[in-house]
């Protein structure tokens, strides 16, 4: 059944830039998180706790953490920053971090060109990240790459997706983002791992991410939302992609995902004008457009 309210978490400001070659200024990230939020966008990705030298784009994590953690109303406990290991949590934690997000592949070779483990190294790392999580009252969200192909692997459903989903469930992460790391997937295979997946996971604690690379995201959308997925990753102006995925083009716009829900009498509590303003001002930095067709709309309109 499709559901009456869907949650739209926004990962922009970590996701969205950290592909961009051109630096974003420490101020305009939190002048785009401080938007984002006035938007009406409670669930907000806000940065990642990683080396400076493999994520350049994040490298003031902490500088952005501190200003925006100051937002009148912003409930940190809705907004993960990424960490990658031991060392990036306890510098999230030094922040003030009350919500973190852990990330693994379905595939090998992207988990080794990525975070240079493979699959059991990395879940042994997030166990260790997840057992001080528990100790401190921290909440974890769970991200899975490649879930619908790999840039190094091709296309392909890995039979490691239900050990790594029951192994995230047992670390205690309370909801999985199903990645499609470089926007190949179709509705049909949207079924194909949905069918299985929910067999074994509960549907609340399942959201999607996907990438509009073939400009399939919001049939993606529509597939998922007919099993009764709540939750989507979108990137305001459709900004993003992975360092280390060749071909991956930008996340599903929050401007596209908030016009189709909108269309379908979907709860989702977000204004999409001051989502295009938002966005607009980071693209404009940028010296980019938005490939997102709602937001040209509005945004010419």
């Amino acid at each position: 059944m499709i559901p009456r309210k869907v949650r739209i978490i926004e990962v922009g400001p970590r996701d969205g830039l950290q592909n961009e070659k051109k630096l974003v200024p420490t101020l305009s990230k939190i002048e785009f998180i401080k938007d984002l939020h006035a938007a009406g966008l409670s669930e907000i990705e806000l940065t990642s706790f990683v080396r400076a030298d493999r994520i350049p784009q994040l490298n003031d994590s902490a500088e952005v953490f501190s200003a925006v953690s100051k937002i009148d109303g912003l409930d940190l406990n809705k907004c993960p920053v990424l960490v990658p290991n031991m060392r990036g949590f306890e510098n999230a934690i030094s922040a003030g971090v009350k919500r973190v997000a852990l990330f693994t592949a379905t595939s090998e070779k992207f988990n080794k060109n990525n975070i240079n483990c493979t699959i059991d190294e990395s879940l042994k790392k997030l166990s260790a990240v997840a057992k001080e999580c528990s100790k401190q009252n921290i909440s974890i969200r769970g991200y899975i790459s490649t879930v619908f192909g790999c840039p190094y692997e091709g296309k392909k459903t890995s039979g490691d997706l239900e050990r790594i989903i029951k192994t995230l469930l047992d670390l205690g992460v309370d909801e999985i983002s199903l990645g499609d790391t470089i926007g190949v997937a179709t509705p049909r295979d949207i079924e194909k791992i949905l069918d299985n997946v929910l067999q074994y996971t509960p549907t609340k604690k399942i959201a999607m991410h996907f990438h509009d690379t073939y400009s399939r995201a919001l049939a993606n959308v529509y597939a998922s939302l007919k099993y009764g997925i709540a939750a989507y990753d979108t990137s305001a102006g459709g900004m993003g992609g992975c360092p280390y995925a060749k071909g991956a083009s930008g996340n599903l716009a929050t401007e596209d995902l908030i016009s189709l829900l909108t269309e379908l009498d979907i709860e989702h509590g977000v204004n999409l004008d001051l989502i295009v303003k938002a966005s607009a001002k980071v693209l404009d930095g940028l010296g980019s457009n938005s490939l997102s067709k709602v937001h040209q709309v509005v945004a010419n309109g």
